[in-house]
């Protein structure tokens, strides 16, 4: 077993069981119902369910619209910042084109 797996385990194994207790109602309760139910009852459920998925779909749409327009902030500081970046590397390599000139020019005056 890989030398990660083991601390990667010991974190998860302590919340497996709340986590199958929390999902165990969902599924069985599904089951256990739906032959009860009547057809108009079945489709009132439905569209119950669309109408609540198309509400969180649309809460979902709207956090990656703010998270689509921060990213793009983000993306136009970080495109100021190596633009900074690269007139400032223009600079050193000007100046150090000077300190090699100034070098190459005190060996020739010799």
């Amino acid at each position: 077993m890989a030398a990660w797996m083991i601390p990667a385990l010991k974190a998860i194994l302590p919340h497996v069981g709340t986590i199958i207790e929390a999902a165990k109602p969902v599924f069985s309760r599904k089951t256990a119902g739906a032959d009860r139910q009547t057809p108009d009852e079945l489709l009132a459920e439905v569209q119950a369910a669309i109408t609540n998925n198309a509400d969180h779909i649309k809460a979902l749409a709207e956090q990656l619209q703010r998270t689509v327009t921060v990213l793009e902030q983000q993306a136009e500081a970080v495109d100021a910042r190596l633009k900074r970046a690269y007139r400032l590397c223009g600079v050193a390599l000007v100046v150090s084109l000077a300190a090699l000139g100034v070098t190459v020019a005190s060996w020739l005056g010799r």
